[in-house]
């Protein structure tokens, strides 16, 4: 393309050409000129791409009943939910996309800038209808002189195929803020997604009205369906492949740094989901008693401990959370196992306490009670042990909770009412994490030295059942014998 057609971009490659998108202005740039014959040439001799043979997702009929208990839950209000918006990294260039979990969760679209629309009939329920941006417009020359026109982003699904998709009426995503501004009645809007669309509400909608909006939905995902289920699964087998590839690779490991290991997670990842779920948690020797060490910038050492806290996402959003503590040359020492044993204990205390009828707390109160013991046992603590839990003694080295739900957020559910989640009751079709940990830190002097620098936490996501619990990610061993056994099949 020619100089004067095109402006270098910022990492060497070429900006659109024409008027400028919503990023122009950051780059400070001049607009080239483009003749008449170069805009008329780019609206000609285009291939009509139309696909019409298309299915719905495999998750729309589900969607389509979460829609129907939203409806249900707010009878005769506009309930607006909103994917989102690409962010800013920096200059020009932006984060990946991932849409809001509510908008993903009642559509199963994951477009940028796309809204969820639940108009209120007069008959009762709900109208639902998804707005989208349509294809680029080649009359005007959107596609090729946008910064996201589709000639740079690529293709964006028609707003036909989106209805066959989605189970939905698609419209126009440009007409909703005049049709939020012009809405009358009561609305609510699922907060801090969309600014254009909250201005667009700004005198329509209340705090409180709208966070009763986002805690219903956090309740609704509570118990998981068998899409969800089936999702989870999947992640799981993924991540424990992904583990395994990091065995594979230690010694390469060893010879960079704690990278090593999250970059061949991440291409596991990548191959088999959309991301990870979460910021990789890769910590070597001392690394392991910082409870979110994403710096992974460390050595990794033959002798220390490796803690590996990691999960796969899958392509629709669910992820997994799973953690091991592996020998980096495949052996515990001995007061490394004895703290490895504790912590299994612990974790299947925690196992066996996860049950339908069940407190949410029980899970929690059992590891901890397992690893209190064994802190009285080892001298660390004074007994008796009732006293250690009444104080909550054991907590200097246990830290945090034992686990959490877990579904299209890692730490999921998070907006659900205390009384429906953590002071809750168990139920078939939950999804939580069982995640106990002992973690001694280098400059503890309140422990023996040899203690000092271990961190250790087993964590494994647990299905709850109508009969018990189902383990998703049992596929990776857990027990100090079947780690090392495993590991010396694995290892270079």
């Amino acid at each position: 393309m020619a100089e004067e057609q095109t402006t270098p971009d910022v990492d060497g490659g070429e900006q659109p050409a024409g008027e400028p998108d919503e990023r122009e202005d950051r780059k400070n740039k001049v607009t080239p000129r483009i003749s008449d014959e170069l805009a008329e040439n780019m609206k000609r001799g285009w291939a009509d791409t139309e696909r019409r043979d298309l299915a719905p997702v495999p998750q729309a009929a589900h969607t389509a009943r979460r829609r129907a208990a939203l409806s249900a839950r707010f009878p005769g209000e506009r309930l607006v939910v909103p994917a989102g918006r690409l962010k800013t990294r920096s200059n020009d260039t932006d984060y990946p996309f991932r849409a809001a979990v509510e908008y993903a969760y009642l559509t199963g679209d994951q477009t940028e800038d796309g809204v969820l629309i639940l108009e209120p009939r007069d008959s009762g329920g709900h109208e639902a209808t998804l707005y989208l941006l349509p294809r680029s417009d080649r009359e005007n020359g959107e596609f090729w002189l946008s910064g996201q026109g589709e000639l740079w982003v690529g293709r964006r699904t028609s707003l036909t195929e989106a209805g066959l998709l989605y189970g939905l009426p698609v419209a126009d995503v440009r007409t909703v803020p005049d049709l939020l501004r012009a809405a009358k009645g009561p609305v609510r809007v699922v907060r801090s997604y969309d600014t254009e669309v909250e201005a667009a509400l700004a005198d329509k909608v209340t705090g409180e009205r709208d966070e009763e909006l986002r805690v219903f939905l956090s309740e609704l995902r509570l118990v998981k369906d068998d899409f969800e289920i089936a999702q989870l699964a999947h992640a799981c087998e993924a991540t424990a492949r992904g583990f395994e590839d990091v065995v594979r690779v230690l010694d390469k490991a060893r010879e960079t740094s704690e990278r090593y290991i999250e970059g061949t997670f991440f291409l596991r990842a990548r191959v088999e989901g959309n991301d990870v779920g979460y910021g990789s948690i890769c910590a070597s020797g001392p690394h392991a008693t910082t409870l979110h060490w994403v710096r992974n910038d460390g050595p990794v050492r033959p002798g220390d401990l490796l803690l590996l806290d990691m999960g796969v996402e899958t392509t629709e959003l669910y992820t997994a959370d799973v953690t091991r503590t592996l020998p980096v040359d495949g052996r515990f020492t001995p007061l490394q196992r004895k703290v490895y044993d504790a912590v299994f204990e612990a974790q299947e205390a925690g196992i066996a306490a996860v049950q339908p009828g069940a407190k949410y707390r029980d899970f929690h109160a059992a590891a901890q009670r397992v690893l209190a013991e064994k802190l009285v046992e080892w001298g660390l603590l004074e007994g008796p042990v009732e006293r250690v839990l009444d104080l909550g003694l054991q907590r200097r080295w246990t830290l945090h909770g034992t686990g959490h739900m877990l579904g299209m957020d890692v730490h999921d559910c998070a907006a659900a009412r205390r009384e429906t989640y953590v002071e809750g009751t168990l139920e078939p079709g939950m999804c939580l994490t069982v995640e106990p940990g002992l973690y001694f830190q280098p400059d503890d002097l309140t422990v023996p030295e040899e203690y000092r620098g271990i961190g250790i936490r087993i964590e494994d996501d647990l299905l709850v059942t109508e009969d018990g619990n189902r383990n998703l990610s049992a596929g990776l061993p857990r027990g100090a014998d079947d780690v090392e056994a495993w590991m010396a099949r694995l290892l270079p």
